[in-house]
């Protein structure tokens, strides 16, 4: 049975919690190897936010936006010896302006999934087959003006990122 997570988010500073306590969940993990997360909701819903709020819980102190018309922001981490890594880099991507998974080939898409990354991964659908798996699906739907977050196990790793949250 595939491990899930659902959780009600009344606004964004709760969105922003919930991803201090998502990538705090992934940290803790042993494991050096790439994490990869889809995250996934309409224009709007909180993927920025989230994201937002699980890059500045490991200590960036800069702006952190949406990559729309980058595609990928780099954000190094480093100093959180307590998470078992000196250095971790998150990829932030926003594909929805994406106009052919192909350019994900010509900027190298496949150098971004190494050891000791997390991808953080908007609008996963737009880069057809080229994408790694994801570890973990971010479903994140409105409820009113609030939103609904549904994790959803992909692998092994995803599974143990939802258990250390439960």
């Amino acid at each position: 049975m595939t491990e899930r997570l659902t959780q009600y988010i009344p606004h964004e500073n709760a969105m922003c919690a919930f991803g201090k306590q998502l990538i705090n969940a992934i940290c803790r993990l042993p494991s050096q190897q790439n994490v990869t997360l889809y995250l996934n909701g309409d224009l709007g819903a909180g993927k920025t936010t989230l994201s937002r709020g699980m890059i500045q819980a490991l200590g960036y102190q800069g702006n952190v936006k949406s990559p729309t018309y980058t595609l990928v922001e780099e954000y190094k981490i480093s100093g959180k010896n307590i998470y078992h890594f000196d250095e971790k880099i998150i990829y932030h991507f926003d594909l929805y302006r994406l106009a052919d998974p192909e350019e994900l080939e010509f900027m190298g898409i496949r150098d971004y999934f190494a050891d000791n990354t997390i991808c953080l991964i908007e609008w996963a659908e737009k880069g057809a087959d080229l994408l790694s798996p994801p570890d973990l699906l971010v479903n994140i739907g409105y409820a009113e003006n609030a939103r609904n977050i549904e994790l959803v196990a992909q692998s092994t790793m995803g599974q143990q990122i939802i258990q250390q949250l439960t």
